[in-house]
């Protein structure tokens, strides 16, 4: 029987002109469509492999489902098929074997081409000159065909899409597990015996195959292109090496003649011909220590070592409320310093190893270091330098210490009146033959490079310029005295935050783009670098794949575009690029706008936007995604939305200075215009009902918004928050707010401004969240309470930094938008009770 929603309940639909939206298809529809949208984009993840410098192969996805796979003619662009597949399977049918089964993964061996095909554990050698096929055995292929396993006990970073097909050629089961960047084995597949598995990964992943005992039989970590793990009864094992040993231990001088040892915090220095043994300090103690890394000079004259006063160590201690091993909490303690805290200093010291003796070095430019890193010799021992990095990061020098005086001169000074942007914006590259640096600097208001004499200081010419970004120098090229960089923002007419790729000669000539599509690029190099490919696309267009010419930019060929089509027709739709002026009317802000796939233009819909303001980055996506958290968010009844605002890195220098002592403004303004430019050409868009959440800094943005924009925001879910910036880690949080501490901490911190809040507020945190420290939150929620303000409130336990991308915590921020914004209590039906499906039906 079927029953209509309550009447209170129908009402509050009506009202809110959000009928079906928040309801169980909703939610069912959200977890539905990731699954139900994989694999629909074709040609979307090519691969392209080279057997050769000249001969690229790459698999093409035909528009009938079927693939082939395809090489280029890199003189006229034209494409063929890459093997002769009519002749190949004609020789597999005469041998009994079923030929309708698509290549998975080839190589060359022998001059033959070796291949398997998708779910077949056979191998099969094909001659293209004699029209002949065979099947081999595994054992008789050399090792790089899939057989070396890398030593590695967890993933380290993360690339591309790629896939891994693992062939279980022995009697018994074998086990697939990956190993996470923790080191922890997680399952996920077993291989029958004879069997085949084919996994999808990432490049930099690592993969570990057991036997049914659980010994390991390997470890392989994935690249970017597809591989083959063959389990094998006699595969080889994986080699043990040692731990490579220098040819010198790193304390011994060039020629061998002195070691450097470090006893009782002094330094000490050994003739290895006599064993002799020199005390060359005697100021060492526990607060001020000699301690290595140790340079010596490359005549092996002189060395430095390094002299560090210890600061504090702050010691955080949290709390495991549910252990799995015990029913007792534990507790936990890691060092954190934070924000403010005393750091240790450490400064080069000189000795002179022919005299046995420290040589007094000038700590004018080092007077207040953070830092203080790149510490070189010059070829001809005359020198060494440094780089210095003064703590509040406004203060940057490269320095040159005279290796008879101990005189230090400032070759380059960069300062600024808010902040360097160490973390990200640093560069220097000698080049030693010309007496010669590249430096970056922002110092013209946009992110470029410049070539200073290494000598003088004096800059010689800047290699880039204009009111666009480097974002990375990828290859400096002495020998040719070239710069291959990537860039931002350098076609006027493209969205600013699209990676491009160019080449430039050191004295600033010759500036020439090697990509131009509308889009944000990734290229790989051919294995000879004289050609490029080219994969770009936008959050709006699929992957295009292109094939370059290294020297000059010019496209070769286009070798596939996505096709969306089918993905389109099942209902996705991409999300829809925005841009608008910010607070001072005349910045381009540029973000994303995201409709649920039911969407009713005759509706109004929630927005909510998704947030993260940190100022080390950009962070709306730029690049293609079939799905985004969002998208799951949204399907709920809501618009989302992204948009980097001002304070956020990657455009010019006063855009990002926005952030300096300002963090609590997170780009707010940008914001909420962005918002309503949009909504004045898109009704649907009510700005009355507008939500917000984030993770860690975003967190800290989420409830930043109610506290300090409480007339816009009206919801919000704030995740691990670093609500104050001084419970914070100290490097992120000094890097922006400054140093010594000032009242513009209290000025950004959520702690002080609790009691603002307006609106509704879910607060979320991970009891073991070493990232930032949870007892920010937990003073958030101090606040609040003191403040008598309502709100909700989940500690995860077991969980670290980031709970809402825990099925718990999803599930409940959208329930929490749901019922804030749409006014929709959620339902749980039981399986005797009628779906709510059937009662939205009724309703309307």
């Amino acid at each position: 029987m079927i029953r209509c929603l309550p009447i209170l309940f129908v009402v509050m639909l009506f009202q809110t002109n959000a009928s079906a939206q928040g309801t169980d298809q909703d939610y069912a529809r959200a977890d539905r469509l990731p699954g139900g949208w994989s694999g629909l984009v074709r040609n979307a993840d090519l691969r392209v492999k080279w057997l050769g410098p000249t001969t690229p192969v790459y698999q093409y996805e035909r528009d009938d489902g079927t693939s082939e796979w395809r090489t280029v003619d890199l003189e006229t662009g034209d494409t063929r098929a890459a093997f002769d597949m009519t002749e190949i399977n004609a020789a597999l049918s005469e041998l009994g074997v079923a030929s309708d089964q698509a290549i998975a993964w080839f190589d060359f061996h022998g001059g033959n081409l070796v291949f398997m095909r998708s779910g077949d554990p056979r191998v099969w050698s094909w001659d293209a000159g004699a029209g002949t096929i065979a099947e081999i055995q595994t054992g008789d292929l050399p090792l790089g065909m899939g057989l070396e396993r890398d030593r590695t006990d967890r993933t380290r970073g993360g690339g591309p899409p790629t896939k891994l097909f693992v062939v279980n050629t022995t009697a018994r089961e074998a086990r697939l597990l990956w190993l996470d960047n923790g080191g922890n084995a997680r399952a996920y597949a077993t291989i029958t015996p004879g069997g085949t598995h084919e996994q999808n990964t990432y490049a930099g992943h690592s993969w570990r195959v057991e036997d049914p005992d659980g010994a390991s039989l390997g470890v392989y970590t994935a690249t970017e292109q597809p591989a083959v793990i063959f389990v094998r009864a006699d595969a080889p094992k994986p080699p043990v090496q040692p731990d490579p040993i220098p040819a010198q231990p790193p304390e011994r001088s060039p020629d061998g003649r002195y070691e450097v040892l470090f006893r009782d915090h002094d330094v000490w220095l050994r003739t290895t011909d006599t064993n002799q043994e020199s005390r060359l300090t005697t100021d060492g103690s526990p607060d001020n220590r000699y301690e290595s890394p140790v340079r010596w000079s490359p005549d092996s004259q002189r060395f430095v070592a390094v002299q560090t006063v210890p600061g504090e160590t702050r010691v955080v201690t949290i709390v495991e409320s549910s252990p799995s091993d015990q029913l007792q909490p534990t507790t936990i303690e890691f060092e954190y310093a934070k924000p403010g805290d005393r750091l240790d200093v450490s400064r080069p010291r000189l000795f002179n190893a022919a005299s046995a003796e420290r040589i007094d070095t000038d700590d004018a430019p080092i007077e207040q270091p953070w830092s203080v890193t790149r510490l070189r010799w010059r070829p001809d021992s005359s020198a060494f330098t440094y780089l210095y990095n003064a703590r509040g990061h406004r203060t940057m020098r490269y320095v040159s210490v005279d290796a008879t005086t101990g005189n230090a001169t400032v070759v380059i000074e960069e300062t600024s009146p808010t902040f360097i942007d160490w973390t990200n914006k640093v560069f220097v590259h000698e080049i030693e033959d010309h007496a010669e640096v590249v430096w970056m600097s922002e110092r013209s208001g946009w992110n470029h490079l410049y070539l200073v004499d290494s000598n003088t200081g004096a800059v010689k010419n800047a290699i880039t310029s204009g009111e666009w970004v480097v974002r990375s120098v990828e290859r400096v090229d002495e020998t040719g005295r070239q710069i291959y960089l990537r860039v931002m923002g350098i076609h006027p007419d493209q969205d600013p935050y699209h990676i491009h790729y160019a080449r430039v000669d050191l004295d600033g000539s010759g500036f020439t783009l090697l990509t131009d599509g509308d889009g944000t690029h990734r290229i790989t190099p051919s294995p000879d670098g004289a050609f490029l490919v080219d994969v770009w696309s936008r959050a709006d267009l699929a992957p295009v794949t292109e094939i370059r010419r290294a020297r000059d930019g010019t496209r070769v060929a286009v070798l596939a575009e996505g096709d969306v089509s089918r993905l389109i027709d099942a209902g996705w739709s991409p999300p829809e690029r925005f841009v608008s002026k910010g607070r001072d009317g005349t910045t381009d802000i540029w973000g994303l706008i995201q409709r649920p796939t039911n969407f009713d233009p005759g509706r109004t819909y929630p927005v909510i936007e998704s947030i993260y303001a940190g100022p080390h980055g950009q962070h709306v996506p730029k690049s293609f995604a079939v799905w985004s958290g969002s998208r799951s968010l949204g399907e709920l009844g809501f618009v989302t939305v992204h948009i980097d605002g001002m304070g956020t890195n990657w455009r010019s220098k006063s855009f990002h200075d926005v952030a300096h002592k300002n963090l609590k403004d997170a780009g707010f303004p940008d914001r909420i215009a962005w918002m309503r430019a949009a909504a004045e050409t898109r009704p649907w868009m009510d700005l009355e009902r507008v939500g917000i959440y984030g993770v860690s800094a975003g967190g800290q943005n989420a409830l930043g918004a109610l506290l300090f924009h409480g007339d816009f925001y009206k919801a919000a879910v704030a995740d691990c928050g670093c609500h104050d910036n001084r419970m914070d880690k100290v490097w992120w949080n000094e890097q922006w707010m400054g140093w010594p501490i000032d009242e513009s901490y209290g000025a950004s911190s959520n702690v002080e401004h609790a009691s603002n809040l307006t609106g509704k507020l879910l607060l979320t945190v991970g009891e073991l969240d070493q990232n930032v420290d949870p007892a920010s939150t937990m003073q958030v929620v101090d606040a609040l309470i003191k403040a008598d303000k309502d709100f909700e409130f989940i500690v995860f336990p077991g969980l670290g930094h980031g709970t809402i991308g825990s099925p718990y915590g999803q599930r409940r921020m959208r329930d929490f938008f749901v019922r804030s914004l749409l006014g929709v209590e959620p339902r749980r039906p039981s399986e005797d009770e009628p779906s709510i499906t059937a009662a939205s039906d009724c309703a309307r």
